[in-house]
């Protein structure tokens, strides 16, 4: 569990030498101190093996902390001005809080410069009040992956592009569940979780979580609700929790049922890194059973942006650095095709997307799919309390689901819980 959090973003790199209050020097891009803190060793590896021999005249250092322990670190250093590092990674997760903090450093000349070959929805993220303040090199597309065996015994094919048609939209999806039920005897559930289809739900919103200070729920969100006590109630989920044993057990076919009977799953959503980091690494005797399709919506999952202190001592350096990791296409290219990571750069994308063939997934080309996935997420409903709100959101939804609560009751608390914790109106 701990490596999978560390590639989706769940480790801190603390730096020494770091910038004060009353910085703001010119610098040099080329030359100069930075320090850097940052919650993935990916950053650390980019900067040790890629950045310091193209640039050896800046001087960077690098410690490493868990995630969890990040906004701790950082939040004192930019409230008083003092040890704040001059670039920092930031998690999907808290990613808002910064960029709307008027903290960090003004990135919109790099954009500016670069849009023409920049996917759309991590600079979207990134924006605030029209300036660009965080810069990704990576995108998280999700997807839903499904066993080819399990398709072809119950929809008679594993051919990506017919599997999708019985997963256009969350009506197809429930349908195609009632289906595999019914034509497995019990044994076929279509997720394992309800936990895997909320961020896709999030994904379909056409509205932020807040509007001119007032609480907004999105429609979907009330459908979402609707869809998983479906699922709940005629066991058409495995009823485990996201990232528990069971969850990880259905992927490699040894999921039981509270009476013992074994639990074929269907499919899982993940993103980009849930192939690499989950599914192989939990399911390697499974390899070549599994495919992808995008399922009936674009969504994402995770992901890491940089940023910088808007008072750093050397703001040439600092986004020349930012740059380099998220714009540039020799490095890009040549990091795409070391780890396989969904580059946000489309030149690179576009140059490398076709020479993909993913024997785990049957030889399916899944750097291609995930590039095209990417294109139709929206990273413009993005808010700083986004994560905390989806967590109030959640736990109303696993009291319905549980007949805790009715749906009334369940959104009447969210609302009470949203609106009290952010003084909303």
């Amino acid at each position: 569990m701990k490596r999978i959090l560390i590639i989706a973003g769940a480790a801190l790199i603390l730096l020494s030498g770091c910038s004060g209050k009353d910085g703001g020097q010119t610098g040099n891009a080329t030359s100069g101190n930075l320090a850097v803190w940052t919650f993935t060793d990916e950053i650390g590896e980019m900067i040790n093996n890629y950045y310091k021999p193209a640039y050896p005249g800046v001087t960077i250092e690098l410690t490493m902390t868990p995630t969890d322990q990040f906004p701790s670190k950082l939040d004192p250093a930019l409230s008083s001005g003092q040890g704040v590092p001059d670039v920092f990674g930031l998690e999907a997760d808290f990613v808002r809080k910064y960029v709307e903090s008027g903290l960090l450093l003004d990135l919109t000349d790099l954009y500016e410069a670069n849009k023409s070959k920049l996917l759309a929805y991590p600079v979207e993220v990134g924006t605030y009040n029209g300036r660009v303040y965080g810069m990704s090199w990576q995108a998280a597309p999700g997807a839903m992956f499904y066993r080819r065996s399990l398709a072809k015994k119950y929809l008679g094919t594993d051919d990506p592009a017919v599997v999708q048609t019985y997963f256009t939209n969350f009506n197809k999806f429930l349908e195609t569940a009632k289906l595999l039920k019914d034509s497995s005897g019990g044994n076929c559930v279509v997720v394992s979780s309800l936990g895997d289809i909320m961020k896709v739900f999030l994904g379909l919103r056409k509205q932020p979580w807040t509007v001119d200070n007032k609480l907004v729920i999105d429609p979907v969100m009330e459908e979402y609700l609707d869809i998983c006590k479906v699922l709940q109630d005629n066991r058409w989920q495995g009823r485990v929790g996201q990232w528990s044993e069971g969850w990880f057990a259905g992927m490699n076919g040894t999921l039981k049922d509270e009476r013992g009977n074994p639990v074929e799953v269907f499919s899982y959503f993940l993103p980009t890194w849930g192939l690499h980091y989950v599914l192989k690494t939990n399911a390697p005797d499974t390899s070549g059973d599994w495919a992808m399709i995008q399922g009936p919506t674009s969504w994402r999952w995770g992901g890491t942006w940089i940023a910088a202190y808007k008072d750093t001592n050397n703001p040439a350096a600092a986004k020349e650095l930012i740059r380099y990791l998220t714009i540039d296409d020799g490095f890009l290219e040549q990091w795409a095709r070391e780890k396989g990571d969904l580059v946000s750069n489309l030149n690179v994308v576009n140059k490398i997307k076709d020479d993909y063939s993913d024997p785990f997934l049957g030889g399916q080309n899944h750097y291609a799919e995930f590039a095209e996935m990417a294109k139709k997420v929206d990273g413009r409903l993005s808010q700083a309390n986004d994560n905390p709100i989806e967590n109030y959101f959640n736990e109303v939804a696993t009291a319905y689901v549980n007949n805790e609560k009715t749906k009334q009751q369940a959104l009447a608390d969210f609302s009470s819980m949203v609106k009290a914790q952010f003084s909303l109106e």
